[in-house]
């Protein structure tokens, strides 16, 4: 098992699926928790599930999209910890083919996909510069990589993500930290639960493992990335996906 014991993990989009798993997972491997959500119902419960377990944790639900209110709220996070891994998980979906999209709802889409993480890098990234140490785990799609037609806004978003991911690692390589996008295939998170059977049945049909992803099983892949384990894996994207989409 990876060790992450020293570290700080600050996680976006805990309150449920991927970013709710890598905040039981991260906290299981010994680091300290900072997550973020704008859901008061879900983020206060994941938080007492990990306090119940021991773990460090702090958590702060907040509309990330709200660049002003985030850029206060890490102003005060840095004052108190040291977040060393940042995991960008936060994201919604507005659906729509490009003809139709309306530009509000696509905009929407890559500011939380794109201009979230790109903030959370620019304010981040100084200090684990200057640490020599940091781990960057942004999490894309199997669509930024495929494109997925009525998905016109999620499927930029996400392929944005992945050229930030590169970015990133060249600017950031000689300082010791590691950038890394997962591209998850269908996992089980509750936006995927709601959707019904005749989206996700042709997708498990085209998933050589035949099934949906669990949570965890990303979560543990971004677990890997932000060890030391992977002290020489950046610039990359691990896709995460059964075999969907190779």
């Amino acid at each position: 098992m990876t060790d992450l014991a020293g570290r700080t993990a600050l996680i976006t989009g805990a309150g449920q699926g991927i970013g709710r798993a890598c905040a039981h997972v991260f906290g299981e491997r010994g680091a300290k928790l900072i997550l973020m959500d704008k859901n008061r119902k879900t983020l206060p419960g994941v938080e007492a599930e990990l306090k119940a377990k021991g773990y460090h944790v702090q958590a702060h639900i907040i509309d990330l999209t709200y660049s002003k209110r985030l850029t206060n709220l890490m102003t005060e996070i840095r004052n108190r910890s040291h977040a060393n891994i940042l995991v960008n998980n936060a994201g919604f979906d507005r659906p729509g083919v490009t003809r139709k999209i309306d530009m509000g709802d696509f905009n929407a889409v890559i500011g939380i996909h794109l201009g979230v993480p790109f903030l959370l890098i620019k304010l981040l990234l100084p200090g684990m510069r200057e640490d020599g140490w940091g781990r960057i785990i942004n999490i894309s799609s199997v669509y930024g990589t495929s494109g997925a037609k009525g998905e016109a806004a999620y499927c930029v978003a996400k392929a944005g993500v992945i050229g930030l991911t590169k970015t990133v690692a060249r600017e950031a390589g000689l300082d010791g930290v590691t950038v890394n996008a997962i591209v998850p295939g269908l996992i089980r998170t509750p936006p995927m639960e709601k959707l019904p059977d005749k989206y996700k049945e042709p997708i498990i049909e085209q998933t050589l493992l035949g099934r949906m992803g669990e949570p965890e099983e990303v979560a543990r892949v971004a677990a890997f990335l932000a060890s030391d384990d992977a002290s020489f894996v950046t610039g990359t994207t691990i896709t995460v996906s059964g075999g969907w989409g190779i």
